[in-house]
């Protein structure tokens, strides 16, 4: 999977611009804040409809402008794809091969990317809320049918937390039968986004650790493991988790009408991480923190190669600097001749040991020079 071009209208500080692209390398070199990040993040919102810097797409439309337009078009095995996105103060429009997109999950996978900036070394010392987010949208691209699950799910929770809300506001109106529907949905929807989390994290920590181990040269082994909010047999089937889910939800149920919440579930679950027995999170140094995101970001690029038969874009937006000569020349090993990579630098220097020839593009207030 390679993207081709970029054309971009209206979008950040950028009035019009068209670029082509190296199939392997590209380099976005400027000093900070001349909108090298901006370009990084348009093919990121190319892919997944939304920005990983902002809830507030208004950001991403240009000063007096009335909205924005990306158009790429993405280079497959089979065919040449157009995709284009285009972002007024009504909402977003998507456009597969010049037809308009309805759902999400039809758009979402037609071009898959991993991004890996600075604030994802804090993805073993984030929030739970950074883990999850991070599984919801690397599963949602290999997978359509957990996006849809995980909206669906979404959607009941919401309509069910106004139920309990309404419930613990007005304690006579109590529907105990519409409340049993909503746990019923719930737990069918929930029990899915859970199943297929587990396989994805089964699958992520064989590619995660073999990538792991090489960086810490054998003396590490590196863990994936999900703690769900309930308790259920470890090998459970779907049946059983969703059985599982639903005893859980209607034992707290008095609590829950009480609090006017939702307190069980895949939005209250935790991907921990641990090296050699221990949670890197609580007791890892530093070093092992960031070999960790980075042995578990790299480790996507031939997760989604094995389910999609393609490749995802690598997007690494001033990542390099953060990382120490041995980090760096490790993941240009992962790298090397897989992905179509996208960088974002304000020096050449930590680059010197690339053995392919990039193309750099010079960024510097919102022009962009080859």
């Amino acid at each position: 999977m390679r993207l081709k071009e970029l054309t971009l209208n209206h979008y950040r500080n950028y009035d019009a611009l068209d670029l082509t692209f190296d199939t392997s390398l590209n380099i976005f070199l400027g000093e900070n804040a001349q909108g090298k990040t901006n370009l990084l993040e348009s093919i990121y919102v190319l892919a997944m409809t939304r920005s990983h810097r902002t809830s507030h797409e208004k950001e991403l439309i240009q000063w007096d402008a009335e909205g924005a337009k990306l158009q790429g078009t993405v280079e497959k095995r089979t065919a040449n794809l157009p995709l284009e996105i285009q972002i007024t103060a009504k909402g977003r429009k998507t456009k597969v091969n010049h037809i308009e997109q309805k759902k999400l999950s039809a758009y979402i996978g037609q071009l898959n990317v991993i991004l890996f900036a600075p604030e994802d070394l804090s993805l073993v010392k984030g929030s739970p809320q950074v883990r999850r987010r991070f599984l919801d949208m690397e599963l949602g691209q290999v997978s359509p049918i957990y996006l849809y699950d995980l909206v669906q799910f979404q959607g009941v929770l919401k309509q069910r937390n106004q139920y309990l809300k309404m419930m613990n506001d007005d304690k006579e109106k109590k529907d105990e039968l519409y409340l049993d529907i909503l746990t019923e949905q719930l737990a069918e929807f929930g029990a899915k986004v859970l199943v297929a989390r587990l396989e994805f994290i089964e699958k992520l920590q064989g590619w995660a650790n073999k990538l792991h181990t090489k960086i810490s040269h054998g003396k590490e082994e590196l863990t994936l493991s999900y703690e769900s909010s309930f308790p259920f047999e470890k090998e459970a089937d779907f049946d059983e988790i969703r059985e599982a889910y639903f005893e859980a939800l209607m034992k707290n149920r008095k609590r829950e009408i009480f609090k006017a919440n939702t307190f069980l579930g895949p939005h209250r679950d935790e991907l921990l991480f641990h090296v050699n027995g221990r949670n890197v999170a609580q007791f890892g140094s530093q070093g092992q923190q960031r070999t960790t995101a980075l042995s578990v970001k790299l480790a996507e690029i031939d997760l989604m190669e094995s389910v999609t038969g393609e490749y995802p874009l690598l997007l690494l937006d001033d990542v390099m600097s953060e990382l120490d000569n041995e980090r760096q020349l490790h993941l240009l090993e992962a790298i090397e001749g897989k992905t179509q990579t996208f960088v974002t630098t304000t020096t050449l220097d930590h680059l010197k040991n690339l053995t392919v020839t990039p193309k750099i593009f010079h960024v510097e207030n919102g022009t962009v020079e080859e």
